[in-house]
């Protein structure tokens, strides 16, 4: 089995979101993406911040009809911050033995995971798939590699070196990072938030049966 983990606050999620997962999941073969949203996101100021409860929610209509995603409560039901290096533990912990283990995350997360906990232990356990919008010119594809092989360099181990043919930097002790050029939409939380405050349609923003449930419970008002 290969399986992808992507976390996040999620607040709330989007088509964003469910378009990279999907496109992750093709592009890497996976059989199944857990999405994780954070209990008490650490990076993360907890205004504005809907209850987690809710999120799990929205995140469970919105891939209601998808069996292959999966949303997990791992980190609602850990207590104190939800910290990434004791979600890949758990999964570890309690997924079968000869199952391929895949951390999710965007361009900019990757660039500052050196502020998370314990972050040199996610390059000795899992291998990273690190999303990025497509690039129009070679340049920019050029560009993207080295912000990434420039902070492995520095934060990791210079000992990674990039395969072109396999779009991953390779290491010989420690785990692959691949990139992955994903659809890149002009959606994010803040403006979907921006946008129910100020009164106006999230239509064609989140599933139908999110903006129902955000109205419902009147969130982001």
């Amino acid at each position: 089995m290969r399986i992808g983990l992507f976390g996040g606050t999620f607040n709330p999620i989007h088509f964003g979101h469910l378009r990279t997962t999907l496109e992750v999941k093709e592009a890497f073969s996976l059989n199944r993406i857990y999405l994780i949203p954070s209990a008490i996101p650490p990076h993360k100021a907890p205004n504005g911040v809907a209850n987690a409860k809710d999120r799990f929610e929205m995140i469970r209509l919105a891939i209601s009809n998808h069996s292959d995603f999966v949303v997990s409560e791992v980190e609602l039901d850990r207590a104190g911050p939800s910290y990434s290096i004791d979600t890949v533990n758990h999964f570890q912990a309690t997924l079968p033995g000869n199952t391929d283990l895949f951390l999710i995350l965007g361009l900019d997360a990757f660039l500052e995971i050196d502020t998370w906990k314990a972050y040199r232990e996610f390059f000795e356990r899992v291998p990273f798939i690190v999303m990025d919008r497509p690039a129009k010119r070679a340049s920019v594809a050029i560009g993207v590699r080295n912000l990434v092989y420039d902070f492995l360099k520095t934060k990791i181990s210079s000992g990674y070196v990039y395969c072109d043919s396999k779009n991953r930097y390779s290491h010989k002790t420690k785990k692959p990072v691949f990139l992955a050029h994903v659809t890149q939409m002009d959606i994010s939380s803040t403006k979907i938030r921006r946008c129910l405050k100020q009164g106006r349609s999230i239509e064609f923003l989140v599933p139908q049966s999110v903006s129902r449930y955000i109205e419902t419970k009147g969130l982001y008002r």
